[in-house]
């Protein structure tokens, strides 16, 4: 299964199944043993008796290069169209649904992309336990699950211990971006990034939407609504 949950912790995410069609089944069978990174679900007590290895990016992608880490790449579209104008820069994608990953698959073989690896499993885990500190040249929160109801606001992505592991794994100067089409979770988002003391604001407020966020069908169907997009972009110290 890749959907399983987190061990220990709350998720962060809404565990999905959907349908993979026979072209995807094919995908993960075929290409996810070449680009996939299993996610370790590790103990937590104690955890310094079960300790993992960083991943070796080097040696993932077969060259030095910085890393963007990609958190929720839903069906990869996105991810792939950045990633292939960016090839200066490798791309590490963490997602948890099926669908979503054996599309992102079929989009790296299909375009010849060299620089996506894909991360299946839960990204705190991957961020604790698999990313040392100060790995990552950027990392993208677009569009997450804004757990809109007050009592599931615990699990929100964008949280102040979530930020400050996020913060950790970046380089000096390293670039966090986020987007989403949820008002008051943009409101919330940007507080708790404004208040960590490792980020500073690289505008003042929200940001302008960056030419480089290809346009999904997800944000399309959030502007057909009426909602607005909220992005963001800070920096880290």
């Amino acid at each position: 299964m890749l959907d399983r949950p987190p061990a220990g912790g709350l998720r962060t995410y809404h565990p999905r199944q959907g349908r993979v069609s026979a072209r995807h089944l094919a995908a993960l069978d075929r290409f996810l043993p070449r680009f996939g990174v299993p996610v370790v679900a590790t103990p937590t007590r104690p955890p310094a008796r079960h300790p993992l290895q960083p991943l070796d990016l080097t040696a993932l992608y077969g060259r030095a290069a910085p890393v963007v880490l990609e958190i929720g790449s839903g069906m990869g579209e996105a991810t792939a169209a950045m990633a292939a104008a960016d090839p200066a820069r490798d791309y590490l994608a963490v997602e948890i649904h099926r669908p979503g990953i054996a599309n992102l698959l079929s989009l790296v073989v299909d375009g010849g992309l060299t620089n996506v690896r894909i991360a299946v499993g839960d990204a705190l885990h991957l961020l604790r336990h698999q990313l040392a500190p100060g790995t990552l040249d950027a990392a993208h929160i677009f569009f997450p699950d804004p757990w809109p109801k007050t009592r599931h606001h615990k699990r929100r992505l964008i949280r102040p211990a979530n930020v400050a592991l996020l913060a950790s794994r970046l380089r000096p100067g390293g670039t966090l971006r986020c987007a989403t089409d949820c008002a008051p979770y943009g409101r919330t988002m940007l507080d708790t990034l404004t208040a960590s003391e490792s980020l500073v604001n690289a505008h003042d407020g929200y940001a302008p939407r960056p030419a480089s966020r290809p346009m999904t069908k997800f944000e399309l169907r959030g502007i057909d609504a009426g909602r607005a997009i909220i992005d963001l972009v800070f920096h880290r110290r």
